[in-house]
């Protein structure tokens, strides 16, 4: 793992990121949930890992459907505000993905293009590696994507959006295998800028990823209506993964 500090160790333990991303739709999710539950046949009983799990809404819905569930986020506020939702069986820890969970579960969800963060392929295929060692016999994983080919041939290269009086200015670029989104706002007089950098990662690029971990893609879906998945219209691109 590198030594140089990540974009995301800043970024996603501000509150702005969650200002900014508040229109995240949670009916929407739910409804993924249901829908990816019922694919998986997940027995109530099941353990789950949601990795990448930011303040818990998957992880908290999950946990009230029956099953028990392990939270897992770098973000130590983000964890700090789920902890507020902790129970028996609904448990959250702060956890870097390229090092390995300490819980053994049925399945592990990613969710909401939470993976692709990192510059060297190796680091992803460590995240897998991981994903492998956290499941138990016949574990199955979940990883929620964006679909990069939609996603770079309708990229917006600026906008603004104003969301609790702060004017966020968000630009786009393709540079160096990466989309890359720059944030910039200003506060009281001061000025803010943050980047997110997701990989150019194919269903391909996917494929030789997750076969270099010992895993494979035992089925793609394209929306969280878990249509078919089709490179060209496709919103997302979620990847269905076991041995």
């Amino acid at each position: 793992m590198s030594s140089k500090k990540d974009w995301f160790t800043d970024w996603f333990n501000t509150k702005y990121y969650h200002i900014l991303y508040q229109h995240r739709d949670d009916y929407e999710a739910q409804i993924f949930m249901n829908n990816l539950i019922k694919y998986l046949k997940l027995p109530k009983r099941s353990s789950i890992l949601d990795l990448a799990c930011g303040k818990g809404r998957h992880s908290i819905y999950l946990n009230s459907l029956g099953y028990r569930v392990t939270g897992a986020d770098l973000s130590i506020n983000s964890i700090r505000h789920a902890n507020n939702s902790k129970n028996e069986r609904l448990d959250f820890i702060v956890q870097d993905m390229r090092l390995p969970f300490p819980v053994k579960v049925d399945a592990v969800f990613n969710l909401f293009t939470s993976f692709g963060y990192f510059s060297d392929d190796i680091e992803d295929i460590r995240v897998i590696e991981n994903i492998k060692m956290a499941l138990n016999d016949k574990g199955i994983a979940v990883i929620d994507y964006l679909n990069i080919i939609k996603t770079v041939n309708s990229l917006v290269p600026r906008e603004t959006i104003i969301l609790d009086d702060i004017e966020f200015h968000i630009s786009k670029e393709v540079k160096n295998d990466f989309i890359i989104k720059k944030i910039e706002f200003t506060i009281e007089g001061k000025y803010h800028s943050y980047f997110e950098r997701v990989k150019c990662l194919t269903l391909t690029r996917f494929e030789n990823i997750i076969e270099s971990a010992g895993l494979r893609i035992k089925n793609t879906f394209g929306d969280y209506n878990l249509h078919a998945y089709n490179e060209d219209n496709s919103n997302r691109l979620i990847l269905i993964i076991g041995v």
